[in-house]
């Protein structure tokens, strides 16, 4: 099996038991762990300063020993790294970078910058390394690292019956709104965009998809795909808006399809996605299928 390097670009593990436990099961698994991040260090709410954190990519991503580089854990820390990410330099090395979250900021620079492939997928500590095993994730964590083709189909109802193909890019809707405007964020053309959330409001998700929608971003792409949205809480003041009618009006507004059901987001069992690679995605009113190509694996 392959070696992983485990980095911390944003924020510490507030428990190493689950690290401990997570770098456990990947090894039952028969990868080769080489843990880069100092489980002592903390530099504010980060897992160190910035110039620690930074070389920490590229001794990961440099290390002709390493396959895999794999997110410790998401929260906040990467956009404030990323003027000083030589992205080109990290393409070379056509590692297998995986995380999602936070790190969005990075998969979007490299797409936008190289049009490098990366992977959204579970990291270390919340996910690989929680009380409850969830296997769902390690299994398609390993399938899409290690297969040419990687796929999946889900039960989902509710949505439009849509066949495309397209570029597949995205991940956390707060970041890549922060990113409009700026030059990390990816460029693409007749896509089809993922977006997943936590701890955000019905209305804040509308207005961030409105965001990408009057930028003209939504306009380009060929079907917008929504993962989980979790750990929000409604309200009296909301008065019976929730997610599915602020669904309904997005529906009525945008001018693509709308596919809900990605097994994707801060949720127990995961997917694990390439971002950048060519997707072909089929949806009826009972099911959602994704199969991806022509993407790195090992």
């Amino acid at each position: 099996m392959s070696t992983i390097a485990i980095i911390a670009p944003s924020g510490y593990a507030p428990d190493q038991a689950n690290v401990i436990r997570a770098i456990k099961r990947l090894q039952e698994r028969g990868w080769t762990i080489k843990n880069l991040v100092d489980p002592n260090a903390r530099y504010q709410r980060f897992s160190a300063d910035d110039a620690t954190r930074l070389a920490q990519i590229y001794q990961a991503a440099e290390d002709p020993e390493v396959d895999v580089v794999l997110a410790l854990r998401g929260g906040y820390g990467v956009s404030r790294l990323l003027d000083e990410i030589d992205f080109t330099r990290l393409a070379a090395t056509k590692k297998l970078v995986v995380g999602f979250s936070d790190f969005t900021a990075f998969q979007s620079g490299m797409l936008a910058k190289t049009g490098a492939i990366t992977f959204a997928g579970p990291m270390l500590n919340e996910d690989m390394g929680s009380e409850e095993l969830h296997e769902y994730s390690f299994q398609h964590f390993h399938q899409c690292l290690t297969q040419a083709n990687y796929g999946f189909k889900v039960a989902v109802k509710g949505n439009p019956t849509l066949q495309v193909q397209g570029t597949f890019w995205g991940g956390n809707l707060s970041v890549l709104t922060h990113l409009v405007g700026t030059q990390f964020m990816p460029k693409i053309k007749d896509g089809i965009l993922f977006a997943e959330d936590v701890n955000e409001n019905p209305y804040r998700v509308e207005r961030m998809i409105l965001q990408l929608h009057h930028a003209g971003i939504l306009a380009q792409q060929k079907a917008l795909v929504l993962g989980h949205f979790t750990n929000y809480r409604a309200t009296d003041y909301d008065n019976g808006y929730d997610f599915e009618v602020m669904l309904s009006f997005l529906r009525s507004k945008l001018s693509i399809p709308i596919i809900t059901g990605l097994p994707f987001g801060h949720c127990p069992n995961k997917v694990t996605l390439p971002i950048g690679a060519q997707v072909l995605l089929n949806s009826d009113t009972h099911h959602l299928s994704l199969q991806f190509n022509d993407y790195p694996h090992l």
